[in-house]
């Protein structure tokens, strides 16, 4: 028997935006840690190895920031912070149920993009 596959990545945006910066920021101090303490709790809860948090930059959302994304599944919570954090790991990581109410508005996340219609959009 190999290494199991995790069900779950947690994709957390940790991007900082200088303070100079005129738009939002999912990091800033007041939300610092949440990175840190969405580690802790899912290892607290023993499923780090199922359910694994990775760093990433900017998600293009900023402006519902702080925000992660849940695979599978394409979920993106928005506007966190510790509560809503604890929610989603009982409720959707080990309950299976997404928590629709943390779900950032679907005009901030419409179905996705191919490659190829990015690029004509682009002109390219």
């Amino acid at each position: 028997m190999g290494i199991p596959q995790p069900a779950f990545y947690i994709f957390k945006c940790e991007q900082s935006a200088p303070p100079s910066m005129p738009k939002p920021s999912c990091v800033t101090p007041e939300t610092q840690d949440l990175f840190q303490y969405t580690a802790q709790k899912l290892m607290k809860e023993g499923i780090m190895m199922t359910a694994p948090i990775v760093r990433t930059s900017c998600l293009n959302r900023c402006s519902a920031g702080p925000v992660m994304l849940v695979e599978p599944g394409h979920t993106m919570y928005a506007g966190l912070n510790k509560e809503k954090i604890d929610r989603i790991i009982e409720e959707h990581i080990i309950g299976g149920k997404v928590v629709e109410e943390f779900v950032i508005d679907s005009e901030m996340w419409d179905e996705p993009i191919s490659p190829a219609e990015a690029k004509k959009q682009m002109g390219m």
